[in-house]
């Protein structure tokens, strides 16, 4: 059986991914008559065309686009082994990609990313922040924060911390409107709703084998909670959001939490990688630093805020 073309299809991956053979072969530190013969030389031994190529503009054809991912998986296999190989032996250098949701990079992420950097300055971290589900695969990103409920995936997956989550207002929304004493107080309520998915996701509350599921009506749904903490602190409403988010109104005492007898349902924050476990030295690096520093910033922070919130 004839051995896999990885130079050929590298240079496919490098060529679909850079746009060009120019920016392929200074991708990948080869001559572009090298990057065209490797990937000419794929695909005579597939049979197909993977690239269109015109005197202006190279595109990826049909076939290989269905082939991409797969593509870029197995390059990606291959360079992670060889740099897990080589990785206990040098220092720890080279790209990486780190998706995370908005609020939660903005909130929490700098302080623990400028401390790797500052102990691995040869690292370049490139942090895509966005509410939406990457595919960390098909779009080549090397470790994933996210806060929600797993999915069946082959991802790999470490629960990092709890997020906890309270329902909150503003003194002044609360002096004027009154304070819900019960859940189904919040449909007399002004309830902003917060969610990625959307809009009509109920919140449902338990407290001593007693339950109580509410809709959020109110005039405004976001999908991102940064904008949620300025308009009730302004005395625009009551929203649930993640403690992270709300952190130094809640310190202030410019948001407080409400109905807290009652608990919601927990939330967590994941890290996902690649399903192989073959990683190189410095992605494994910044797994264990985010886990070891994102847990004690995650259970520091709900610990002060509740001991705030006790006296």
């Amino acid at each position: 059986m004839a051995l896999p073309d990885y130079e050929g299809w590298a240079c496919f991956v490098a060529v679909a991914d850079g746009g060009s053979f120019t920016a392929a072969a200074a991708a990948l530190g080869l001559s572009k008559a090298s990057v065209s013969k490797a990937v000419t030389r794929l695909e005579a031994s597939l049979g197909i065309t993977l690239l269109h190529r015109s005197s202006r503009v190279v595109a990826v054809s049909t076939a290989g686009a269905g082939l991409l991912d797969e593509a870029r998986a197995m390059v990606a296999a291959a360079t992670a082994a060889t740099e897990a190989a080589r990785g206990d032996r040098v220092d720890l250098a080279g790209p990486i990609r780190l998706a995370a949701p908005m609020s939660f990079g903005i909130k929490v992420l700098g302080p623990p990313l400028a401390a790797f950097l500052d102990q691995h300055p040869a690292v370049e971290i490139e942090v895509l922040l966005s509410d939406a589900r990457h595919d960390p695969v098909a779009e080549g990103i090397d470790l994933t924060l996210r806060i929600s409920p797993l999915a069946d995936s082959s991802l790999l997956a470490r629960t990092i911390a709890p997020v906890a989550a309270s329902v909150l207002a503003s003194p002044a929304y609360l002096e004027k409107h009154g304070t819900p004493r019960h859940p189904l107080d919040l449909g007399g309520h002004r309830l902003v709703g917060y969610g990625h998915r959307q809009r009509a996701m109920p919140l449902h509350f338990q407290r001593k084998g007693e339950e109580a599921t509410v809709l959020p009506s109110g005039p405004l749904f976001t999908n991102n909670g940064d904008i949620v903490v300025p308009l009730l602190a302004a005395g625009g409403g009551i929203a649930v959001l993640p403690d992270f988010i709300a952190a130094t109104e809640l310190a202030s005492g410019a948001l407080v939490r409400i109905l807290t007898d009652w608990s919601l349902p927990q939330a967590y924050l994941h890290l996902l990688s690649p399903p192989s476990r073959l990683r190189p030295a410095r992605v494994r690096a910044l797994s264990d630093y985010l886990v070891d520093n994102l847990k004690l910033s995650c259970t520091g922070a709900h610990e002060q805020l509740t001991a705030l919130g006790n006296r």
